[in-house]
């Protein structure tokens, strides 16, 4: 085996960080934990090196940021030097993440960020399907699932696991992460806990995974446990197993994730040159990413590089739409629910643990909730697809909730849309054979385009030639 001499070897990316000017004033930057309790005053609050996840009385926690720090330097000032990292090699400011480091963790290391280059996933025009599905001219579609992992829970994952790296450095008892997942978290822990040579322990609900999904964290060496329960059953497993066992809890019930999921919404202003949109759709599961998402655009307002934050839109499946009823009953009372089979299984849960997070952020930005059944998800991605893109089924419940709100008339033809694309399509691949090959149960598949089987036959081949081309 070829061995390499680490003393010849010693000038990297990481070397080269050690030798950077710090950041003016970036002593003045800090973070830390506090009670998610929007509009409470409270002397709660924890440092961001303690391992801890719910406040005193059991709630949620927020990573609040020391904003009048941040404001010593202007907008114009925030604006450039995002500009300036965005999609560079230089460590850690290539990634899409770690560019806004100041905004993330401001007190990590150089050095104990693990990142993969994450973010920076491109803002697609979705022009054909904009204009001649919908009647729409600036219909966007920002595609995180082009991520290292093919989806965005990359973003939030590279914080968390920087954060455990920082930690277990700094001597403290964790022997490994662990998560439950409907798929994506387990690809995206599993992988960063790699690179960062940690232990990585993963719940998945037994059959309501796709294979693509399954096989990410056995690449990646984590210890997996298929489970007969579904995402909820899971997450209360994993949840007790972290009670007792030094292992870092990684779902979202960890605010660190969404620190790195809501650069994606400040990525999104700074792709538009920092002009906000009209509308930003986001598929819900979970709801942590709702939170991030209004989290990042809240910031950029209460910085200055805006002037608003967009409405939002949460686009769940009618199978596991728990927001959804909550939303039409004026949010007077929320129940979770059995959430039921459904093709996008990323989001197929029922008891969501950033529901109060999700409705706050809702409240705040005039947002809306809309559902999407089975045949609604498949064929809006269908049809999307056949302009060009490969949805996923998270996707083509958003864009099923576009489709909706445009026959309403809630959004107009003229507003700047974001249909949020969470996952790879190519870890969805079983649906999207079984929807046209026409095998699903109770589907029309309208927009199914089944391969043609021709014999070898030059007649025959120009007979579905010709027909196929009308000539």
């Amino acid at each position: 085996m070829l061995r390499l001499d680490c003393a010849a070897n010693e000038i990297s990316i990481r070397s080269e960080a050690k030798k950077r000017a710090p950041l003016p004033n970036r002593h003045l930057f800090n973070a830390k934990y506090v009670p998610f309790a929007p509009g409470t005053d409270t002397d709660e609050s924890y440092h961001l090196d303690e391992v801890i996840y719910r406040s005193k009385n059991g709630g949620l926690l927020d990573v609040q940021h020391d904003m009048e720090a941040l404001a010593i330097y202007g907008p114009e000032y925030w604006k450039a030097l995002f500009d300036e990292r965005s999609g560079r090699s230089q460590w850690p400011y290539g990634s899409g993440v770690w560019s806004k480091k100041e905004w993330v963790l401001p007190g990590i290391a150089d050095e104990d960020i693990v990142s993969m280059f994450e973010g920076n996933s491109n803002l697609f025009w979705a022009e054909r399907f904009g204009k001649e599905e919908l009647n729409m001219s600036d219909l966007w579609v920002k595609q995180c699932g082009n991520s290292h992992t093919g989806s965005f829970k990359d973003l939030g994952m590279t914080v968390l696991v920087s954060q455990v790296n920082r930690l277990r450095k700094m001597g403290k008892p964790l022997v490994a992460v662990g998560c439950a997942s409907t798929g994506d978290t387990s690809a995206a822990l599993s992988a960063y806990a790699a690179a960062a040579k940690i232990p990585s322990i993963v719940f998945l609900p037994a059959n309501k995974i796709s294979l693509a999904q399954l096989v990410q964290p056995i690449a990646n060496g984590a210890l997996v446990m298929s489970i007969d329960t579904d995402f909820d059953g899971c997450m209360r497993l994993i949840r007790e197993v972290t009670a007792e066992l030094p292992i870092y809890l990684a779902n979202s019930l960890n605010s660190l994730r969404l620190e790195g999921q809501k650069t994606a919404a400040i990525e999104i202003l700074q792709q538009f040159n920092w002009e906000v949109p009209d509308w930003v759709i986001i598929p819900g599961g979970n709801l942590g990413n709702v939170y991030a998402f209004f989290k990042g655009f809240q910031m950029c307002k209460e910085l200055g590089l805006v002037d608003r934050v967009p409405r939002m839109v949460v686009a769940q499946a009618q199978n596991a739409n728990p927001l959804y009823r909550a939303y039409v009953k004026g949010w007077e009372n929320f129940e979770g629910m059995k959430a039921e089979d459904t093709f996008a299984s990323a989001i197929q849960i029922g008891d969501p643990i950033s529901i109060d997070r999700a409705i706050y952020a809702l409240t705040e930005c005039n947002g809306v909730v809309e559902e999407a059944s089975e045949e609604e998800l498949m064929d809006a991605a269908a049809r999307a697809d056949l302009t060009g893109m490969f949805n996923c089924p998270h996707t083509g419940v958003a864009l099923a909730a576009l489709i909706k709100l445009r026959e309403k008339g809630v959004i107009s033809p003229s507003d700047r849309t974001v249909v949020i694309s969470t996952a790879h399509g190519l870890k969805f691949t079983n649906s999207k054979i079984a929807y046209h090959a026409k095998e699903i149960e109770g589907f029309a598949s309208t927009y199914a385009n089944p391969p043609v089987v021709v014999k070898e036959d030059f007649g025959a081949v120009m007979d579905v030639l010709k027909h196929k081309l009308s000539i």
